[in-house]
């Protein structure tokens, strides 16, 4: 487990990141997603202990980076955005010589080594110079060394930057592989991964964390009666006239028609409005029935956008503090 508490990171007058707090469990994949300089990068630093916090404390299974780095360390692989390789190597030379930097116990080494390499999908590349590797197998080679010595946390930042699509897909599985034996904190800004293999999501924005939920939970707390999707008889044009008489329903849009007599909306007010009231007592004054009305999910790139556009905060789930 992870436990990060209150940390943060000044230049100056400058916070990098300011007062962060969170938790991430074991067998978890956490995903961090931010804008680019919102404090992604920092702090992973702080949590493997490359940079210090200028307060707060981080614990890695119990023990503090600051106080017993060495030891709190042998549980942390770190994948930086830009992998750890000396490119005149093999990539078989260079999993030995981080095996023996990680002491690696000499009698574990090569079953160790050959089970990451087939893991990670590069036992083909073992004699290839890693400067004639592509981009995506240069990362892969990034993740076997990150995976070395069996550490219980695995941190990855912008694991997926310069791949082409199909490298992106084979490292999610990858990821996803990962997941069922190690504690992983995903740092990107790109949306898709996070939804694709993340348990969790945190949202950080100019340093702070924003919010901290699955994205189910998110969706539910930011669209509480905001967008609604309604079944109302009667015609199209009569509702639209009704509706324009609520200035708190910002957007009324017709869908189609699912059933005779009927016209599908979508409906939406403000970030922070809840339209149900209006929308039923418009309704019941003119005389429509509603067959159906619903809150309408928002998808990531939707709640990523209203909480770092907006700087609104949702409350923290899912074990944050």
């Amino acid at each position: 487990m992870i436990e990060v508490k209150n940390i943060t990171k000044r230049y100056g007058q400058h916070y990098a990141v300011k007062n962060v707090s969170f938790k991430a469990n074991d067998g978890e994949i956490l995903g961090f997603l931010g804008p680019n300089g919102a404090g992604k990068t920092t702090t992973m630093n702080i949590i493997t202990g490359y940079i210090s916090a200028t307060e707060g404390d981080v614990i890695i299974n119990g023990v503090d980076i600051i106080a017993e780095p060495e030891k709190a360390k042998r549980t942390i692989g770190y994948l930086p955005d830009a992998p750890p390789l000396y490119n005149d190597m093999k990539v078989d030379e260079y999993l030995r010589f981080v095996a023996d930097l990680k002491k690696v116990k000499s009698r574990d080494r090569a079953k160790m080594i050959n089970d990451i390499k087939e893991s990670v999908g590069i036992t083909d590349m073992s004699n290839r110079l890693i400067k004639n590797l592509s981009k995506g197998y240069k990362q892969r080679v990034g993740l076997a060394q990150a995976i070395i010595g069996n550490p219980e946390v695995i941190i990855m930042d912008e694991p997926t930057v310069g791949l082409d699509p199909k490298q992106i897909i084979e490292m999610r599985d990858v990821i996803k592989g990962l997941g069922k034996k190690h504690t992983v904190i995903l740092s990107s800004h790109i949306l898709t991964e996070v939804s694709a293999v993340c348990d969790r999501i945190m949202i950080i924005s100019k340093g702070e964390i924003k919010a901290s939920d699955t994205t189910e939970r998110l969706s539910s707390k930011l669209s509480q009666g905001n967008t609604m999707s309604v079944r109302i008889k009667g015609e199209e044009e009569s509702i639209i006239n009704a509706l324009e008489e609520y200035p708190v329903i910002k957007t009324v849009r017709p869908i189609g028609s699912s059933e005779a007599g009927t016209v599908d909306f979508q409906l939406s007010g403000d970030n922070d409005e809840d339209i149900r009231e209006a929308i039923f007592n418009c309704m019941s004054k003119n005389n429509f029935p509603i067959f159906h009305m619903k809150s309408m999910d928002l998808s990531l790139e939707e709640i990523f956008l209203q909480i770092t556009s907006g700087e609104n905060s949702v409350g923290n789930g899912g074990g944050t503090e």
